[in-house]
């Protein structure tokens, strides 16, 4: 239901991008001759613009993790209250960004630092696609500025980064009479007369997975084919957790270093100001737009490179 939401949301404002693209091309004439409605018009087309920007970013995912809500964990590197106020700057743009977009966004962890900064947050990013905007900024991002904290003003170069992961759904464990063998024997040991000449044990094996459960300490077959059911969902439960812990683990990827040469994004804001993607190439001189959460066009540059590469 919810892939079905989103996929409705997509067609929607595909139509309504064409219906404000037709309006703005009846009216572009009128407003060559009223300078207000230009300036209305102008507004429009900005508007328009970043419309179709989204809507490009949406037709990337592929992933099935794509559609759901992130979690983002952001922590800095050495360098003490330099790197903590660079994480705590990250972690403003984020939610910058994400409010921009219309997404609810919770700080459910927090962690201040000593000085100024923060020594670690988690951010809570509930919407449509969350993950999929987000995951390709997974990396450390790097800064270079004049420090405010040091009295002689030299510049300083911070690390902080950034981890992004999808909220994963509840494991469901739903079992299929046909995905089940099972059988019945008589129950052997103490019991007396009944237990070993019926048979009231049961033996149940789940056919993908291999797992097998056996019950026979009742006398009743129906009660040892309940509790043998009740034993294999628990152990799916688990067995498919584990599976779902694994490919999280793929999603999130090894850990790096907080450091030089693993920097995905470079931040400078002294003695120029650009903000550059090391892996796409995308740059832009408008960092004050960036910190203040401007960045779907490295998201879009990101997941346009990520298609190339097959990643």
């Amino acid at each position: 239901m919810k892939e079905l939401g989103a996929l409705k949301k997509l067609l929607e404002d595909y139509t309504s991008i064409l219906d404000k693209l037709n309006y703005l091309m009846e009216v572009s004439d009128l407003a060559e001759e009223d300078p207000q409605m230009g300036e209305e018009l102008s507004k429009e087309y900005e508007n328009l613009k970043r419309s179709i920007l989204d809507f490009q970013l949406r037709t990337l995912f592929n992933d099935k993790e794509d559609i759901q809500n992130a979690f983002l964990e952001i922590h800095p590197g050495a360098g003490g209250t330099e790197s903590q106020d660079w994480a705590e700057m990250l972690m403003r743009m984020y939610i910058r960004w994400a409010e921009n977009k219309g997404f609810k966004v919770d700080v459910i962890d927090y962690h201040k630092g000593d000085v100024a900064g923060i020594k670690s947050a988690t951010l809570y990013i509930k919407g449509n696609y969350a993950y999929g905007y987000l995951k390709g900024e997974k990396g450390i991002h790097r800064l270079v500025r004049i420090s405010p904290f040091d009295a002689n003003r030299r510049r300083h170069t911070s690390f902080a980064a950034v981890t992004v992961y999808p909220e994963m759904p509840e494991v469901e464990v739903d079992i299929k009479e046909e995905e089940l063998e099972i059988e019945t024997f008589r129950a052997g040991g103490p019991g007396g007369q009944h237990m070993q000449k019926n048979e009231t044990a049961v033996r149940i094996r789940h056919i993908p997975t291999g797992i097998t459960v056996v019950m026979q300490s009742e006398r009743s077959q129906h009660q040892n084919k309940e509790n043998a059911l009740k034993v294999l969902r628990a152990r799916l439960y688990e067995y498919y957790k584990e599976k779902q812990e694994e490919e999280l683990e793929k999603l999130i990827g090894p850990k790096t270093s907080i450091e030089w040469g693993h920097q995905i994004r470079s931040y400078v804001l002294h003695p120029y100001k650009l903000v550059k993607d090391h892996r796409t190439g995308y740059e832009t001189s408008n960092a004050e737009a960036v910190l203040e959460g401007e960045i779907d066009e490295f998201i879009k540059s990101y997941l346009l490179w990520a298609r190339e590469k097959n990643l």
